[in-house]
């Protein structure tokens, strides 16, 4: 079932019980916040919409995408690599010649024709349009820590235009509330939207932005999604969801956004404008220090009469977002697969904070093989930012830490097997790094060791049962009174 909206998302989880309703009445100033940790740090608990906001009447949904279970249900999959694999496919597509070639291609380029976006003249999304009258003080904003610099807008899906090619983007940054009409944009320089940003800045140009807030769950996935570069967003959308997104002219500035979205906020990010954005408590489980940001100008405010206010909150993992990660590491390993063959399986862990720590998995054919696949990861897209990558053999069950760290214990030599790389991006949000954006790498080659990698003793051989005592066991296992 692909959905139209947030809401018919939050209709099917209140059937399958995977929804709190919250009648008490609740502050968007630190407590709703605290709830939805408590929530997540105890695990398996459901999505929770509060219904009675302090000094609002726009309830706030939380925790949304908090479990494997509601992720399957948000994207109507049950195994996510199967997004991946229809952005391969549509990859490897070529437009045959020959009149019967072309006839048997029809049902595919139907296929794409069915992905791609829809536009419409008029959606809920348009059921209230503000734009004198527009403010950040009608939203019920977070803040989330203390020692927050105030409201952040953590959720809202920010849309940009290539400003050369007209490709859209749709990342999420976080926003700091500074009055009704003012917010600043933390867009770290890594990020494609910071890129469009850029270039408009180049010309001395103000960039046209559009936030959402609140969309039906294959749009909000693919805001967080990496997808490669050139692929629009909304196409992404469609291609997850199985059917094309809706979308709908902005009022004040030249961008689409979905008709069925909750709420929308248009603006320009001025480049000739900036303010100290943060301290945030973020992700990595550490306050980001404040740094100069440029600020985003709201024009108009368009949104359902009774929308929905989506948000998350962040910190120590593992929290909502993990789960989104797993199912952006699920759902692009065909496509590492694709650059790297010989890649098997690929996991960024929770606890790691994605950007923190990759282990890959590798069918190895010849020596040095991890380090080329090491740098050829460091070569794609967000994977750049990652600090450590860790390589084993197929053998290892790159989801177990128990047979990752007895890989590294046991066939990596911390002189011979580690590679460092000095002065290269990282994370913006690392709070280890020396210096922001810029800091060190750390390969670790934890394959089995061949001759010509200088591993000149003689190999041991693995320890594992022999096939007639395996069979033997097995077949005794319910007389010795074991379940």
């Amino acid at each position: 079932m692909a959905f139209e909206s947030l809401g018919e998302y939050v209709e099917t989880l209140d059937r399958a019980g995977q929804l709190k309703r919250v009648k008490t009445k609740v502050s968007a100033n630190l407590e709703v916040a605290e709830i939805m940790r408590r929530l997540m740090y105890s695990g398996e608990q459901p999505a929770v919409l509060f219904e009675n906001v302090q000094d609002s009447t726009i309830p706030i949904l939380g925790n949304a995408f908090g479990t494997l279970k509601r992720l399957q249900i948000a994207l109507d999959c049950q195994n996510f690599n199967d997004i991946g694999e229809r952005i391969v496919e549509l990859t490897k597509m070529k437009i045959p010649s020959g009149i019967l070639n072309k006839l048997k291609m029809l049902p595919r380029l139907s296929e794409i024709a069915d992905y791609s976006p829809k536009y419409v003249d008029t959606g809920p999304v348009t059921q209230i349009i503000e734009k004198n009258s527009a403010s950040f003080n009608s939203l019920p904003v977070l803040k989330s820590f203390m020692g927050d610099a105030g409201k952040f807008i953590t959720f809202g899906l920010t849309v940009t235009k290539h400003p050369q090619t007209g490709v859209r983007n749709i990342g999420v940054y976080r926003i700091q509330i500074i009055d009704g009409r003012k917010a600043i944009m933390h867009w770290q320089i890594h990020k494609r939207g910071a890129q469009h940003y850029q270039i408009m800045k180049g010309a001395n140009k103000p960039i046209e932005v559009a936030v959402i807030i609140g969309a039906d769950p294959a749009t909000v996935f693919s805001g967080v999604a990496p997808v490669p570069e050139g692929l629009d967003k909304f196409l992404f959308s469609g291609i997850t969801r199985k059917k094309g997104t809706k979308l709908i002219k902005c009022s004040t500035v030249d961008l689409e956004v979905p008709a069925n979205a909750e709420i929308v906020l248009e603006g320009y990010v001025n480049p000739n404008d900036t303010c100290m954005e943060g301290p945030f408590g973020d992700h990595t489980g550490y306050y980001t220090p404040p740094e100069p940001y440029p600020t985003f100008t709201l024009t108009a405010i368009m949104r359902r009469k009774e929308p929905i206010y989506l948000t998350t909150v962040v910190g120590k993992p593992v929290l909502e977002d993990a789960y989104i990660g797993k199912v952006i590491e699920r759902s692009f390993l065909p496509l590492i697969k694709i650059f790297q063959p010989e890649v098997m399986d690929f996991a960024m862990p929770p606890c790691g904070w994605f950007q923190g720590l990759a282990v890959i998995s590798i069918r190895k054919q010849y020596p040095g093989q991890a380090k080329k696949v090491m740098m050829a990861l460091w070569g794609m897209g967000q994977l750049s930012l990652t600090k450590i990558l860790i390589v084993v053999d197929a053998d290892i069950n790159i989801h177990s830490l128990d047979e990752v760290l007895w890989a590294i214990t046991t066939r990596a030599d911390p002189k011979r097997d580690t590679m460092i790389i000095d002065n290269a991006p990282t994370d913006t949000l690392d709070p280890a790094s020396p210096l922001p954006n810029l800091g060190s790498k750390m390969g670790i080659d934890a394959t089995t060791k061949w001759k010509e990698e200088g591993f000149t003793r003689e190999i041991q051989q693995l320890a594992t049962v022999d096939d007639e005592t395996f069979e033997l066991v097995n077949n005794k296992w319910k007389e010795y009174g074991f379940l």
